[in-house]
């Protein structure tokens, strides 16, 4: 018997993290990823700007010589930028910077469900507030008769343990999307795509004072780096979709299949 997780009797899906990319991801002809403070948000300000986007699950000396073969440049941590090294997760860091076409993104959550699911054959989206309509209309024209589409919140980390932290701003980035997928005619809707479709309509009105009240949007802020949800609520200001070939997401425009 299938696992009742796999949420296999519904054609779009929906759960979070690595372990619910894990149930909901093989099967699925085009899976989304949501990490909305900051990695998504970050990969669509860096698809904005043309920049190819190599996601990567450790930020330390691998990464650095990851980027190296990749020719890339690294993305910091936050606390890190300085004249020599000039971007980070930081979405603002990214919109401020100049001359860079290859992009090494280090990212413990979104970076790493991406790269778990580009080995189960689906076809890999990053999905934020800022494209979720776009990338909505691009899923629903791309995606092939019959087959599954699944949503991956990513959510975060908790200190104590490493274990997972459900991250509201992430259940609302997911339904931003998935209300973009019934608005495009889609249907089928496990009820975990239902409720994360359901929260997002909820919030909409006030979302910018959400991300900001959320725990996450408290945090960044709090570490002064508001203009991150500022960014983060820039809610469908792109019409550029993150799609992973290979090891990198690679912007295409949403009206491109």
């Amino acid at each position: 018997m299938a696992s009742p997780y796999a949420q296999t009797a519904y054609a779009v899906r929906c759960d979070w993290g690595p372990v619910g990319a894990d149930e909901v991801g093989p099967g699925s002809a085009v899976v989304a990823v949501v990490d909305v403070l900051s990695f998504t948000t970050t990969l669509t300000v860096a698809a904005d700007q043309g920049i190819d986007v190599f996601p990567y699950r450790w930020r330390d000396e691998r990464a650095t010589a990851y980027a190296t073969a990749q020719n890339a440049t690294l993305a910091v941590g936050r606390s890190e930028v300085g004249p020599d090294r000039p971007v980070s997760l930081s979405p603002a860091t990214i919109r401020a910077a100049s001359g860079i076409t290859r992009l090494v993104l280090p990212s413990p959550n979104g970076s790493t469900i991406a790269r778990r699911l580009a080995e189960t054959g689906a076809t890999v989206i990053g999905v934020s507030l800022r494209n979720a309509r776009a990338a909505a209309a691009w899923a629903a024209r791309t995606l092939p008769d019959g087959t599954a589409l699944a949503v991956v919140p990513a959510g975060e980390r908790w200190a104590a343990d490493g274990s997972l932290r459900p991250a509201i701003e992430d259940l609302w980035g997911a339904g931003a999307f998935l209300q973009g997928l019934l608005d495009e005619g889609l249907g089928g809707f496990s009820p975990e795509a239902e409720l994360a479709a359901a929260a997002y309509r909820h919030v909409a009105p006030t979302l910018r004072d959400a991300l900001y009240a959320c725990a996450s949007g408290r945090e960044l802020a709090g570490y002064g780096y508001p203009q991150d949800v500022d960014i983060a609520s820039e809610v469908d200001e792109s019409s550029v979709v993150p799609v992973l070939d290979g090891e990198c997401f690679r912007p295409v425009p949403a009206t491109e299949a």
